[in-house]
């Protein structure tokens, strides 16, 4: 009888020990799961990067979306002219432009990376844009503002873009300051253009079948609103036929970093 019981209780132990391993690899599995879901969510490229072209490198880093392109124009330009690049990538001017006048510069390859916030957010100042690259195109060719030169307007330098409204600065730095040609023809005139460095999103000149104007926008030539990147809404830049082209008075939001 003494036996019995001694069995029983020993049975009775191991019933509870048995659970208890169950309950902590149960709970073990569900943290690790939470994790997983966490870093997934924590490395995770937004699919709005996939419209970038595939010579431009975009990954997550942190807290921001990490682009690094060569800046080379994939289209071809009289700019290439003299290059290394000019068997397969020049093309004579054939634009619209009756001035058109080809500057002393050619295009050179860059290393540009641009480090913008992956969730961007209004600034509680907004900065200026400098001159050179204020955001960067999907084709990896970077956005300039609406100056030539400190608070120079584009009127003489506009005859230098070429057939794609692109041209390059002293450095060969091929670059927009107006709508990039190439890319509306390509993927519409709706299409998302790029992105500034505060990392809220350039679209094209037209939306929803309407061709957005200066007075559609605010001061930063951007509008909050639903587009087909971002169904539940979000601050974006429109590109205009008008100056400012692509931004206004300053970055809407908190500006990243750009390095060459």
């Amino acid at each position: 009888m003494q036996q019995l019981k001694f069995v029983s209780i020993l049975s009775l132990f191991a019933i509870i020990v048995t659970g208890s391993a169950c309950k902590k690899s149960s709970d073990s599995s569900s943290t690790n799961n939470n994790n997983n879901n966490n870093n997934n969510n924590n490395t995770e490229l937004p699919a709005v990067f996939s419209h970038f072209s595939s010579t431009v490198t975009v990954a997550l880093e942190g807290d921001y979306i990490r682009i690094e392109t060569d800046g080379l124009p994939t289209h071809k330009s009289p700019y290439y002219l003299g290059t290394q690049w000019e068997s397969s990538l020049y093309e004579a001017y054939n634009g619209t432009n009756p001035n058109f006048n080809l500057n002393p510069n050619r295009i050179a390859a860059q290393n540009l990376v641009f480090k913008i916030p992956a969730n961007p957010a209004v600034a509680a100042s907004h900065a200026a844009t400098p001159l050179g690259p204020i955001g960067v195109a999907v084709n990896g060719i970077p956005l300039f503002n609406q100056y030539a030169g400190p608070s120079q307007p584009l009127t003489s330098e506009i005859n230098s873009f070429d057939q794609y409204n692109g041209h390059p600065q002293q450095q060969g730095q091929y670059h927009y300051h107006v709508e990039p040609l190439f890319i509306t023809a390509h993927s519409g005139t709706d299409a998302l253009i790029g992105f500034l460095l505060d990392g809220f999103p350039v679209y094209g000149p037209v939306e929803n079948g309407v061709t957005i104007t200066n007075a559609d926008l605010d001061t930063y030539h951007g509008h909050t609103g639903v587009t087909a990147d971002y169904p539940s809404g979000i601050y974006h830049y429109h590109i205009t036929a008008d100056a400012p082209y692509i931004n206004g008075s300053g970055f809407y939001g908190t500006k990243g970093t750009v390095t060459n």
